[in-house]
């Protein structure tokens, strides 16, 4: 056979070797249009990478090790349409500290929420941690679990287990502590958080999952349109550097009674109410009338405009509800959408802020021999349109 003959049979070759090669070059996205290379990196000499869970029904979570946060929530609108309903970015580097300070999805520890002027006393004994937000301690301090690695391990398609390994003095916390945030997605579209925690002194814990929530799927629309139920009757105010003063309060006839649902955008600016100005919308806890009973929800939060319902349970005393007061536009966020005010909420299940300074309540006192467990569920359903 003359070359020249062979020619044609090289060229097709090679056009098939690049079609494969290219084939192979391009990632496989994730459903939410996550690209998993963009989470390979390294901070702080630990490796970071996006875990994804996925159920028979279709939904999936997408979790990085980078704070242990929920990145994006894929969950069937009312249509059997897959929706994102939670706000993220398109990179793990995207939510480094020296990018972005926000706390989306985050696995939150130590403490989550605020201790007042960041003084703390355990039998005696007082530490004083950082102060970064109004003076208070927020979020376990300002390189708080949010902006740490943790070790994952995904035993199959739906579990992840994240484990932080916290050194005794972490932003000034006592004890070496040993943490562990399960999440799972079970088949009828829950998103289960199981969170244990042992430490070897005395010491606080007080973990969250700090998901914002949009359940339109279009954070580029404000969520004032969906309705909130949070089952709880009372709730401890707050001063105007939005720290609690050891009230405890009722709801009744103030914009702050979700015990009947409403659209959150009904009062959220009603600054006429000294709550509402001081959390500029709301940013407050709620004490849950569940009294520790996980099988009751604690809130439900549907979108009138896909039919989404999402169904809070939990074993802990309360639930902070933030409106994304906070949010300005000037983050830009998964699939270029910009983050304006109320463009999400964030419904926190917690002990309440500043509790280790508030002997009365619920304790967040974590002794060695002893184990923290804390369990929530987002449970996520459709309601037809209504008529």
């Amino acid at each position: 056979m003359k070359l020249q003959h062979l020619a044609p049979v090289f060229v097709a070759l090679a056009t098939i070797a690049t079609a494969c090669s290219d084939q192979k070059a391009q990632p496989e996205l994730t459903k939410s249009g996550l690209n998993p290379q963009n989470f390979e990196n390294e901070y702080n000499g630990k490796a970071t990478h996006l875990y994804t869970l996925s159920n028979t029904a279709g939904a999936e979570v997408c979790i990085t090790n980078f704070g242990g946060r929920i990145v994006s929530l894929m969950m069937p609108d009312r249509d059997g349409n897959l929706t994102d309903v939670v706000l993220g970015m398109d990179s793990v580097a995207a939510y480094f500290p020296e990018n972005n300070q926000s706390d989306f999805g985050a696995a939150i520890g130590r403490y989550a929420n605020r201790i007042d002027h960041g003084r703390l006393v355990i039998d005696g004994d007082t530490t004083q941690l950082p102060t970064n937000n109004f003076g208070h301690c927020l979020h376990g301090g300002p390189t708080g679990w949010q902006y740490q690695v943790y070790d994952a391990e995904q035993p199959n398609d739906s579990t992840l287990v994240l484990t932080m390994l916290s050194p005794d003095g972490d932003n000034n916390f006592p004890g070496n502590l040993t943490a562990k945030v399960t999440y799972t997605l079970t088949s009828d579209n829950k998103v289960d958080i199981a969170y244990t925690a042992t430490t070897d002194k005395p010491t606080v814990i007080n973990m969250t999952n700090h998901s914002y929530f949009n359940l339109s799927g279009d954070p580029s629309k404000s969520m004032k349109d969906h309705t909130l139920y949070i089952n709880g009757s009372t709730f401890t105010p707050v001063d105007s550097t939005y720290m609690t003063s050891g009230e405890i309060i009722t709801v009744a006839d103030t914009p702050m009674d979700f015990t009947t649902a409403k659209a959150v955008g009904a009062d959220i600016t009603n600054f006429d109410f000294e709550q509402i100005k001081n959390g500029n919308g709301f940013d407050h806890n709620w004490v849950l009338d569940t009294k520790g009973d996980i099988s009751i929800p604690a809130a439900i939060l549907t979108s009138p405009s896909n039919g989404i319902v999402l169904t809070v349970y939990t074993d802990e005393p309360g639930i902070q509800f933030y409106s994304g007061n906070f949010l300005d536009g000037t983050i830009t966020g998964k699939n270029n959408k910009v983050y304006n005010q109320h463009a999400a909420l964030c419904l926190e299940t917690q002990h309440y802020p500043d509790s280790p300074n508030k002997p009365e309540w619920p304790s967040t006192v974590l002794r060695p021999g002893e184990t923290y467990n804390s369990h929530t569920v987002f449970a996520f359903s459709t309601a037809p349109a209504q008529e």
